[in-house]
């Protein structure tokens, strides 16, 4: 099934399979000898995930570190300091970093405004680089940062660490091997309670350059309701549940299929629960038209607890044969005959560990990468097109070739947003 995407999907399952007897996380001995000198701009939350994965990979040395937050990066360089034994050398300013600090590749972990000049930055010097998803904020940058990647002939891996999640890989073989038969639709979703930190307009943290963090996105008044930890259901930069958590198993499904992007997206839902606290809808239901497959996201911040928390967070695969329902690190098989018992695999996997170690070794050695750059783009892109539809509150036409929305003028528009001067947009066209 899906026979023309078989190519891709074997691309795919083979570069996943590296991982799971990665050398690095094995403790076998690595590609190359050359300890790995890394840049890190970002110093929050994932940031410091992401440094961790790297120093438990091996083979590295953090050399320098960058934060809009003084607080974060003095905390950031301390706890290296602790991990690897030489405190790395901090900075403010990530171009200054690039200039000043020798290092092979770079990890950004900003939120998502960010990332287009920062990786385009980075690649243009010279520095592999590991980015956080989703790739960019809007689809014209993504398509600006493919263009610098290709140029600088540079490696570059998108942060979806559930590529390495064995349960998907599993799931991918059992649909591939017809066990399920024909895939019909596909559901997913993740619902949670999110959190709503104050939303009151307020002075930033004495550490925080707030307008520096904003960056190229609108200067937004700060609250602790869009700063730190809190930007992801903030439009501006987040842009919201669905762009933010739900683009893993969006990203998750085209991997296990082998699909490109959707042809055509619709969208519904709104701000029922949290208006006033956040800026994206706390409920929305996509559904994405692939070639292949139609593939229906739902979400949902508030509400009572789930029936059954095991389904919260995961994918339903319908097929002719068999019902499958995956989550990280676990899938279940529920037959078609309902006298047939339903079978429950387990599949426990360090995603972020193997992940980064997957992008060491491609560094090293031109293993092949478990994300690209392109297949970042699609699925930042498949995400971008549900909110496209929803802020545009219309059907959405996607012509993947031209990478075009015709005949839907407020829809286009939202394809590239107007950086705040003095910052300019990467995407120029001729």
């Amino acid at each position: 099934m899906f026979q023309g995407n078989r190519r891709r999907f074997l691309g795919v399952a083979a570069a996943a399979g590296t991982l799971a007897v990665s050398r690095a996380v094995h403790g076998q001995t690595p590609a190359s000898d050359r300890v790995l000198k890394l840049a890190v701009i970002g110093m929050g939350g994932y940031g410091m995930a992401d440094t961790k994965a790297a120093l438990k990979a091996g083979g590295v040395e953090i050399v320098a570190v960058c934060d809009v937050d003084s607080a974060h990066l003095e905390a950031a360089a301390t706890e290296i300091d602790k991990l690897q034994g030489r405190r790395p050398a901090t900075f403010k300013l990530y171009e200054e970093m690039l200039d000043k600090a020798e290092a092979d590749a770079a990890i950004i972990a900003t939120p998502p405004q960010w990332h287009a000049l920062q990786a385009i930055a980075c690649v243009e010097r010279g520095l592999d680089v590991y980015c956080e998803k989703p790739l960019a904020y809007d689809v014209r940058e993504g398509r600006a940062m493919i263009q610098a990647v290709r140029k600088s002939g540079r490696t570059v891996q998108i942060g979806f660490q559930r590529r390495q999640s064995a349960a998907f890989q599993q799931v991918a073989e059992f649909i591939r091997a017809g066990k399920a038969g024909r895939i019909v639709q596909v559901g997913t979703q993740i619902h949670y309670r999110a959190g709503t930190p104050d939303a009151t307009p307020q002075d930033p943290p004495p550490s925080l350059d707030w307008d520096l963090w904003c960056g190229p996105g609108p200067k937004i008044p700060y609250s602790p309701a869009v700063g730190h930890r809190s930007w992801r259901l903030e439009k501006t930069s987040g842009h919201g549940h669905l762009v933010d958590w739900g683009i893993h198993n969006i990203d998750s499904v085209r991997m296990i299929l082998g699909l490109a992007t959707p042809k055509q997206i619709t969208a519904a839902g709104g701000l029922y629960q949290y208006a006033g606290k956040i800026t994206t809808p706390d409920t929305l239901t996509v559904h994405f038209e692939f070639e292949q497959v139609p593939v229906v996201w739902r979400h949902r911040l508030w509400g009572a607890t789930e029936y059954d928390a095991a389904v919260s967070n995961g994918i339903f695969f319908y097929g002719e044969e068999a019902t499958i329902f995956a989550s990280d690190r676990k899938w279940v098989v529920i037959p078609r005959n309902s006298s047939d018992k339903r079978e429950e695999f387990d599949a426990p996997a360090d995603l972020g560990t193997l992940h980064m170690a997957n992008f060491l070794d491609a560094v090293r050695s031109g293993s092949p990468l478990a994300c690209p750059i392109e297949d970042g783009f699609q699925s930042t892109a498949t995400v971008q097109l549900g909110m496209i539809a929803y802020e545009s509150n219309s059907v959405v036409q996607w012509d993947e070739a031209k990478e075009q929305i015709p005949g839907n003028p407020a829809a286009a528009a939202l394809l590239k947003r107007d950086y705040r001067l003095p910052y300019v947009h990467p995407y120029q066209t001729a």
